[in-house]
């Protein structure tokens, strides 16, 4: 795929299946709150004919490439080949003069959530949260039990909600998210912040610490994509504790908080030689033991 190619890919498809939803629609024009920092007012704008995007916030703007460019922090390269891979372009065909996104792309798979239940009952989805190790308590704290349609199909998941009102989704056999996809962010009226890059990673530490007397505030970024648009937030903190993933992506957005800030704690170090803070309270034995040890700091 070529960058002609791909910029003949609708912008509007594209961005729902992200899990991006217009907050407006005027005319021709689909305003978006911002996949590229963080905003209160829509200031993203997409205009259907032209199939180009404009960010007010930011001041730029361009066609698909340009935006995931932006988006995913990367060259074009590797922009090209993650919209390849992509669950649009997959299902896209090539006309005389221009590529045609098939309307099943997105009605056919949006996920529509019917249902949102508290406590989680279903036995499935308790099982899975003790095979991530999460506490239960923790989890019906801050979870909720999710009925959703994707198509004819009706599912059921562990929802997580963001502030703009979407859900991330999780069960043994699904990870996604209906839209619109943003940040979770919990004020607690604190002076530092602990940031995570998923929330299973948010709910194994507040599995650990359980409630403190001086709590941290909480930024679950959802998606890693949402890191840069919001430093600006993280940093307003005295300390900024990070619980990014080691790898390669987490490890950069590491370096580029450090190199901003000193106020940046990196926990990854806690979790070492694990990909995430959960996958590592899994390799423990149990949640009880994690409590009484007492390593996080705050």
């Amino acid at each position: 795929m070529n960058c002609e190619q791909a910029n003949q890919i609708d912008l509007v498809d594209y961005l729902n299946s992200m899990g991006f939803s217009p907050s407006k629609i005027s005319g021709e024009n689909y305003w978006y709150l911002s996949p590229l920092h963080l905003e209160r007012t829509a200031s993203f704008k997409v205009n259907k004919p032209g199939n180009i995007w404009y960010d007010h916030g930011i001041g730029k703007g361009g066609k698909l490439v340009d935006f995931v460019c932006l988006y995913l922090n990367c060259q074009i390269p590797e922009a090209l080949q993650k919209i390849s891979a992509s669950s649009v372009t997959a299902n896209f065909s090539f006309h005389k003069q221009k590529a045609v996104v098939l309307q099943l792309t997105v009605d056919d798979r949006a996920i529509h959530i019917f249902s949102i239940k508290n406590p989680i009952i279903d036995p499935t989805l308790i099982g899975y949260l003790k095979q991530r190790n999460i506490d239960s308590d923790v989890a019906n704290e801050f979870c909720r039990e999710i009925f959703y349609k994707s198509g004819e199909n009706t599912f059921c998941a562990i929802g997580f909600k963001n502030n703009s009102g979407g859900y991330e989704l999780r069960s043994p056999s699904f990870k996604g998210s209906s839209s619109p996809k943003y940040v979770t962010w919990l004020d607690n009226k604190a002076t530092s912040v602990a940031v995570f890059e998923g929330f299973f990673d948010f709910l194994s530490y507040r599995s650990i610490v359980g409630i403190q007397k001086s709590p941290t505030n909480i930024l679950v970024l959802n998606s890693l994509s949402f890191f840069t648009r919001s430093l600006l937030l993280m940093e307003k903190h005295e300390r900024i504790h990070l619980y990014l993933d080691n790898d390669k992506a987490g490890k950069e957005c590491v370096t580029q908080a450090i190199q901003r800030s000193n106020k940046v704690v990196d926990e990854s170090n806690l979790y070492k030689g694990f990909k995430d803070l959960n996958e590592w309270t899994v390799s423990l034995a149990v949640t009880q033991q994690l409590k009484q040890s007492r390593v996080i700091r705050l």
